[in-house]
């Protein structure tokens, strides 16, 4: 598609929403506000329109007004004006999943109630004078026919709006009369009083039910404006939403108010991203990033170096960006977060043209299970600089694996039939699986394994290591000095079969229970040296290889950060791409590289995150080195699109080698082809 055809929303964005503060409504210039969203670097807007409050003179009933409109002009339609005379498009923010107290006195029928029949009730404790709020049940008339469906029609009638935005559209846990009767009506039995109980999918089935009615109802009134819903990294139904929207939004939060040993792990943007862009022909998804540390520290926010890393890894996996700030520039007490996000975007403009319709060109794709073998693995991956997609399970077709050197299977993946068949056929055609850990109960994998089908976990292990067997061992590339490296945790004891298959490391089992591996030292001597029980089979499978790894190399990743652990990963991956790995850069702790092809040229997103989190100062890194595999093609320009430098290259025995003699936060490097 030409961009000339594409909808504005198809096209590169630089979103901020405001969050309004109702208290601050009389501050709001309607041209002031546009000015400055203007000069910050938007060309779009997220403005509250209606749900718990309306911002605008609504005839909705139950559709409660916010007091603090003004009476002589209508507010909201003087911000879409003052926005559209700058080139800014509007995109309106809804929001009824909650409600004040006096529509609940009147509709109590609209409202999640808990176990014990009591409403669901938000910030109770809330000093000031302030109303309750309450929170609307999903299955109601209010979500739909009785309040959001009028509203919406309301909107749509009487604005100029460009898009529409669901606030915390989601389901919350409720257990009124309608969600019982629905619950029975789906699953043939009565609803669980533990929501934790409750059917895997029943949240994304009422939240796919609901949506869906507003999403036909919107393309009925106008079908040219765009629906934006959330996803989730961890929670939920990415199919669902992919089907109810046309352009779907995620909240990597950087909450530093958790405390520093709960931080959030440096790659959440990262993978909030790769997971959007895994469905393909869509928009790119946008990364919704908090200015502040926590929502409890709303009023300030970040510290800017570690601000700056978290907005960078958006644009650098290839989504639109999307700040949250709370209130607007002129109630933002901390002036940092004005200077931030306006750099920023600035930086973002330079680069977009070059991203828009960009493709990964990711060698390797790891299968999401949003769980913490999925998020070891993806830690490895990022930190020794190896480029990769996230796919999850329902998207692994013999055609979408084909184009990957090598696919990784995160310890609990749920092996269907489909998903065996299609992995099958892609190592028989020349690809290669690499997985961890226990497996399902499946003896054609274990066939591809080459291993025998009876496999026994052992107890947890300390004190045990990793031996690599010796010879030409290419899993012990780096490692040549140690012949052990540490290991814990459970094992699987399998053996080898078939004759394409080799062992490159093997167990030494734990030398004394964990109460005595420090005294006396006289007695630490290993009592088994050697075994023969497999901790990395390699084997051969049609024309493609495997690699099974019968311990948890990501639980190791996540709990200890050796250097040994991320090495092994390394070796592994490198064992599939060999001589055909497209890209090597210079290895970073906190490193993170993509890289995409547009019309035969090249984007190569760098993103520091070196230094401890969160990070206070930047640690810029030196004369970084970018080995590109190259075919020849004729290059007629390498620059740095956010310094603007011509950087320094050659091509030397098949690589395009490249200099980046400083990175602070981001570059994109940009490799011109002609």
């Amino acid at each position: 598609m030409s961009r000339s055809t594409k909808a504005w929303w198809q096209k590169p964005l630089r979103v901020i929403q405001p969050n309004l503060q109702v208290r601050d409504t009389d501050r709001i210039d309607p041209e002031r506000l546009a000015s400055q969203m203007k000069a910050m670097g938007a060309n779009t807007i997220v403005f509250n329109v209606g749900g718990i409050y309306a911002w605008y003179p609504t005839q909705v009933k139950h559709h409660t007004v916010n007091e603090y409109l003004p009476s002589s002009f209508d507010l909201l339609q003087e911000v879409i004006e003052a926005c559209h005379k700058h080139n800014i498009r509007f995109i309106a923010r809804f929001d009824f999943s909650k409600a004040e107290d006096s529509v609940y006195l009147q509709r109590p029928e609209w409202f999640a109630r808990q176990r014990s029949g009591e409403p669901v009730t938000i910030g109770g404790g809330r000093p000031g004078k302030w109303s309750l709020l309450m929170s609307t049940c999903i299955n109601s008339a209010y979500r739909y026919e009785a309040v959001a469906a009028p509203v919406l029609k309301e909107v749509l009638g009487r604005y100029d709006i460009d898009g529409i935005f669901f606030n915390a559209p989601g389901y919350v846990a409720c257990h009124c009369e309608g969600c019982r009767r629905k619950y029975k009506g789906i699953y043939g039995q009565e609803l669980p009083e533990e929501a934790k109980a409750f059917a895997s999918d029943w949240a994304s089935v009422c939240m796919r039910d609901n949506m869906d009615h507003l999403y036909q109802l919107i393309k009925q009134t106008r079908a040219e404006v765009p629906m934006i819903l959330y996803y989730n990294l961890y929670r939920d139904n990415l199919f669902d939403r992919e089907q109810t929207t046309d352009m779907l939004c995620t909240e990597p939060q950087d909450i530093l108010s958790l405390g520093h040993h709960h931080i959030p792990e440096f790659w959440k943007p990262a993978l909030s991203m790769k997971l959007g862009r895994s469905l393909p022909e869509r928009p790119v998804p946008f990364g919704i990033v908090h200015s502040s540390p926590g929502m409890d520290w709303r009023h300030t926010g970040l510290p800017p170096a570690e601000y700056r890393f978290w907005l960078s890894q958006i644009p650098a996996h290839g989504g639109s960006i999307w700040h949250s700030l709370t209130g607007i520039p002129d109630t933002i007490g901390d002036k940092r977060i004005i200077d931030v996000v306006s750099d920023f975007n600035h930086r973002v403009e330079k680069v977009e043209t070059y991203m828009e319709d960009a493709v990964s060109v990711a060698q390797v794709a790891l299968m999401w299970t949003a769980d913490a073998a999925a998020e070891g693995w993806a830690d490895g991956l990022i930190n020794r600089q190896i480029l990769f997609d996230v796919l999850l399970r329902e998207q692994a077709t013999p055609e979408r694996l084909k184009p990957y050197k090598a696919v990784i299977f995160p310890e609990g993946v749920k092996l269907t039939e489909a998903l065996m068949n299609a992995v099958t056929d892609y190592v028989k055609d020349g690809g290669y699986l690499l997985i961890e850990g226990a497996l399902p109960d499946c003896r054609e994998l274990c066939d591809l394994l080459g291993i025998a089908d009876d496999v026994q976990p052992s107890e947890p292990l300390t004190a045990a290591y990793l031996r690599f067997e010796a010879g030409d061992n290419p899993l012990q590339k780096e490692l040549e000095q140690t012949e052990l490296i540490a290991l814990r945790g459970k094992v699987v004891y399998t053996r080898p079969v078939g004759g394409r298959t080799r062992v490159l490391a093997t167990l030494v089992p734990p030398f004394s229970p964990l109460d005595g591996v420090g005294a006396p030292p006289e007695r630490a001597s290993l009592p088994v040296t050697h075994t023969d029980l497999p901790l990395a089979v390699w084997s051969e499978a049609g024309k493609g290889r495997t690699m099974y790894l019968p311990f948890s190399l990501s639980h190791l990743i996540n709990e200890y950060k050796l250097g040994e652990h991320y090495q092994l990963l390394s070796n592994a991956i490198h064992m599939a791409l060999g001589e055909d790995s497209l890209l090597e850069v210079s290895h970073y702790q906190g490193l993170q590289v993509t890289a995409f092809v547009k019309n035969g040229s090249y984007a190569i997103h760098l993103v520091n995150g070196a230094g401890r989190r969160p990070l206070t100062n930047l640690l810029p890194l030196h004369e970084l080195e970018l080995r590109l595999r190259w075919n020849g093609q004729q290059v007629s320009e390498v620059r740095g699109l956010i310094t603007g430098e011509q950087l320094r290259y050659e091509v030397k025995e098949g690589k395009l080698v490249i200099q980046v003699p400083r990175l602070n936060i981001w570059e994109c490097v940009w490799i011109a082809c002609e």
